[in-house]
């Protein structure tokens, strides 16, 4: 007996230290930043079968199998069709303001196309109102319709949009909706998805979550995504998911939750569709690649000085793209910058770009919730905030609900709005997409908005801050020690 306990005593030990060793190699080779890497190595160490498990599950970026295999023949499909869509000269712009040239310039190296002129963009900042319009936009679609969402739950004004989308596809428009796995997880437990296949719309559960899964990839990789298409010429994209802003984690006491969404007609539909497609293709294998535009496309004129740019992430699209995009607008910034996101986690490289813009005599102004649905993240964010009252950045937190839109606006003319917030998730694993807008006009209606949410702010004293109880300065720490893991 007591040899059989011994060697087992051994095989357990021998199997742990192989482990260790194995991650520890892992963590190495990868070449992550020096932080993120400490801190997988500290919390593997110290907490070491709590570390093993949080790493199994989501130390590593990768997707099954499956899903690797049919990326990688993607992109060599979709470089056919960019090769195709770039000999469309007449919808693209190669003139872009001062401030938006190094953004650009670096889309273009990075993505292959300069940014597309002639859109009539429309900034939706009232949920409400928001879907409103898209349900007006899907009962007139002649052709197709296509939606990814990270959530979608049911109730509301939410479900006037699956009526809709049913009542579409009844009378022949073509409609795919796919939607994440986990965040839409009360969606798929529906009726809903019943009877929206019955009526002809199909559905995808993106990145599927169930016991197989948690062998195959990572949990926490997400589609992120909130993307609408409709006749390959009206797009919309932003934060807001599809749910009724009134009952959407009431419970939660964080109040409404405040979103940013862009409505666009124009040619810019065809390259969110592109990305659409690869998404689609990664999840089904089927390749629905929209048509090529043509000069019908242009007929809006109201914006030709204008130009839109879409950039993507998740695995299979090009690494830290959004991450770069974000450090070369923060460093163009000359007079002004004003950033909103619910979840404030930057890296080092973002919060030392922030910090020296407001060094440098910018105008800094960073726009949090001051209420929170996420005590992870709230602390870690925290966190953050001495550096950057040390630098001069002004931060205001919002007062009136969740404040959910990521935005940001330099000098009153390069506007941002996407999914992706300033955190490492949304950096570096999930599926994300956000619009780079090169438009004085469209840049006012944001500034005014980011106008309203600062005027129902409240500006964080940087004497009270620096004066607040020691407890909340170590948790702090110790967040700040998990954040490059959030």
């Amino acid at each position: 007996m007591n040899i059989f306990y011994d060697s087992s005593t051994c095989l357990v030990v021998l199997i742990y230290w192989l482990l260790i060793v194995n991650i520890t190699y892992r963590v190495l080779i990868k070449r992550r930043s020096i932080p993120t890497s400490m801190s997988w190595l500290l919390t593997i160490y110290i907490i070491p079968f709590i570390g093993i498990a949080i790493w199994f599950f989501f130390g590593e970026l990768y997707l099954e199998k499956k899903h690797k295999k049919i990326a990688r023949k993607i992109w060599s499909i979709s470089n056919q069709y960019l090769k195709q869509l770039k000999s469309c000269k007449y919808i693209f712009q190669t003139k872009n303001s001062e401030v938006a040239t190094s953004l650009f310039q670096l889309c273009k190296h990075r993505q292959g196309m300069f940014g597309i002129k002639n859109n009539k963009i429309t900034l939706l900042h009232d949920n409400k109102q928001a879907i409103k319009i898209l349900i007006r936009d899907i009962y007139l679609a002649r052709k197709n319709i296509e939606m990814v969402f990270y959530i979608w739950k049911p109730g509301g004004i939410a479900d006037d949009v699956a009526m809709a989308l049913i009542h579409s596809a009844n009378r022949g428009i073509h409609c795919r909706l796919m939607l994440d796995s986990a965040g839409s997880l009360e969606f798929f437990r529906s009726p809903w998805v019943k009877k929206m296949k019955n009526s002809g719309i199909q559905i995808v559960e993106s990145l599927k979550v169930n016991l197989v899964g948690v062998f195959l990839r990572r949990l926490d990789v997400r589609q992120h995504r909130k993307i609408i298409l409709i006749d390959n010429y009206i797009s919309y994209s932003g934060s807001m998911n599809l749910v009724d802003p009134n009952l959407f984690k009431r419970s939660s006491g964080v109040g409404k939750w405040i979103d940013l969404m862009t409505r666009i007609e124009g040619p810019i539909a065809i390259t969110i569709g592109m990305i659409y497609s690869c998404d689609w293709q990664i999840e089904t294998g089927l390749k629905i690649l929209p048509k090529l535009p043509n000069r019908e496309m242009l007929k809006n004129k109201s914006n030709h000085n204008s130009s839109v740019q879409v950039i993507a992430s998740g695995p299979g699209f090009p690494k830290n793209v959004i991450h770069q995009a974000l450090l070369t607008t923060i460093y163009s910034a000359k007079n002004e910058l004003i950033i909103t996101t619910p979840y404030l986690v930057p890296s080092d490289d973002l919060l030392h770009a922030i910090c020296t813009a407001a060094q440098r005599g910018v105008k800094v102004s960073i726009i949090i919730p001051l209420y929170h649905d996420s005590i992870l993240v709230k602390w870690a964010s925290r966190a953050f905030f001495s550096e950057l009252l040390e630098a001069g950045v002004k931060i205001y937190q919002f007062k009136k609900g969740l404040l959910h839109s990521k935005s940001i606006l330099v000098d009153h003319q390069l506007s941002l709005i996407g999914t992706a917030n300033l955190d490492m998730r949304s950096l570096w694993l999930n599926f994300e997409i956000t619009l780079l807008i090169d438009d004085n006009k469209f840049s006012q209606k944001l500034y005014l908005v980011q106008k309203e949410y600062i005027s129902n702010s409240e500006l964080l004293d940087k004497n009270i801050w620096f004066e607040r109880e020691n407890w909340k300065i170590i948790l702090e720490k110790i967040f700040y020690f998990l954040s490059p893991l959030l």
